[in-house]
């Protein structure tokens, strides 16, 4: 059996955990809610303060150009590159995963529109707003959207499809696809691949490149750190950069913003991608995330910094895994999450019959955050913790465990305040 020891003492063989302080962490909280919403960055009050005060108070517009302004979404796109597998220059930080996603998935089908491919597929449980989208473009522009099971994957793929949407890791099982094997499958029959990297992104190891996908979106408030709402990034295989005009053509994207002509003329590449004014309070807050999962990188030298995070996440999913099962047994709890390294993301999903959402309200009492997403008619109701190795140890893990195994004990989740919904779950 794990002990409380064991933790401790892989908390102090641990190379990464200084790498917490760069963290403000409430005092008594188990924060496994990171693939929801990141902790915030200790530099983040700061450097968002010296944006507001001095850049904006003092530097006016003068800071487009003084503070560089201009060039940030550029510049913090070349930042998330070093953590999906991208080049320089390939990804821009602007807008949120919803509009970059309309972005890129219209991109796709205007490649495919003389094709005589017509199917769009996406997986059921793919996350809702990705679905909402690609039904909205598909009765624009005439194509149809087809649902599927990801055990139905291969047979699906035929020279029918335009374009495969998936999102890398699934939101509420924590899932994952291997990349680089599902975007060869799709592009063995003709179809383009659309990755949503909301659940990856700073969280796995991901390799746009060399998986050669065609487009990928992702979040910045997640894994990456960047606070809520922040900016969102999207990228485009340089293969497909300067191709397409995307849908969204404002003068941000223009090749030459400030000639102020009536006709559009799109940046080269990724820029392009880009539309209105940048919200330069926010990105300032998502580079003080990105500079804390690039932080890594001292640990890990040439192989970057999610080589280092990974290994770490495994071990604490594995950890937990364990523990809940060594000390839940009976429980009614099911794992959800694939036990397979290659096929999990970072985080741990349980199923239970009754109670789920009940459960995470009395854990989030005690100070342990994750959340909770109803199920559907394949599988129950799901108890989700997020495990980003950037703050959470070994002994958080032990601590969180033993406070839902205190929740079952004493009951407490059958509370009535437990069992009222919230409006956020």
């Amino acid at each position: 059996m794990t002990t409380l020891a064991d933790c401790r003492a892989l908390d102090a063989q641990d190379p990464l955990r200084a790498l917490r302080d760069q963290f403000t962490i409430p005092e008594g909280v188990l924060y496994l809610d990171g693939n929801s919403l990141g902790v915030m960055p200790k530099a983040a009050p700061a450097r968002i303060a010296e944006v507001v005060t001095r850049e904006w108070g003092e530097g006016l517009i003068r800071s487009w150009n003084t503070a560089s302004w201009f060039d940030l979404p550029q510049r913090l796109g070349d930042k998330v590159a070093r953590l999906i597998g991208a080049a320089p220059g390939e990804v821009v930080c602007t807008d949120s995963t919803s509009v970059n996603l309309y972005k890129v998935l219209f991109a796709a089908l205007s490649q495919q529109k003389d094709s005589g491919r017509k199917l769009v597929v996406s997986e059921r449980s793919n996350f809702p707003t990705d679905l909402y989208i690609a039904g909205s473009l598909c009765r624009e522009r005439g194509f149809t959207l087809k649902l599927i099971d990801a055990s139905e994957l291969p047979g699906v793929l035929t020279e029918d499809v335009a374009v495969l949407m998936l999102t890398h890791v699934n939101y509420r099982t924590g899932a994952m696809h291997d990349m680089k094997a599902v975007t060869a499958a799709a592009h063995a029959v003709g179809a383009l691949t659309v990755w949503d990297l909301a659940h990856s992104a700073g969280a796995v190891p991901v390799a746009l490149n060399d998986s050669n996908a065609d487009y990928a979106i992702g979040c910045g408030y997640k894994y990456l750190n960047g606070g809520p709402g922040a900016p969102a990034f999207a990228w485009v295989h340089a293969k497909h950069a300067g191709q397409f005009e995307q849908p969204l053509s404002g003068w941000w994207g223009h090749a030459a913003p400030f000639e102020f002509t009536p006709h559009y003329r799109p940046a080269p590449g990724v820029g392009r991608y880009l539309c209105g004014t940048q919200p330069i309070i926010a990105l300032a807050g998502l580079e003080c995330g990105l500079d804390t999962v690039l932080a890594a990188e001292s640990f890990n030298g040439d192989f970057g910094a999610m080589s280092a995070l990974r290994a770490k996440s495994l071990a604490l999913t594995d950890m937990f895994i364990r523990l809940v099962e060594e000390r839940c047994d009976g429980q009614g709890l099911s794992l959800v999450t694939p036990r397979e390294h290659a096929q999990r993301g970072s985080q741990v999903c349980l199923s239970r019959e009754e109670g789920a959402y009940a459960i995470v309200q009395a854990l989030i009492a005690r100070g342990v955050i994750g959340d909770y997403r109803a199920g559907d008619s394949q599988m129950p109701d799901i108890l989700r913790f997020g495990f980003t190795p950037l703050y959470i140890g070994f002994e958080d893990v032990w601590n969180s465990v033993e406070h839902l195994v205190q929740v079952f004990e004493t009951g407490e989740w059958r509370r009535p305040e437990f069992n009222r919904k919230n409006a956020v779950t």
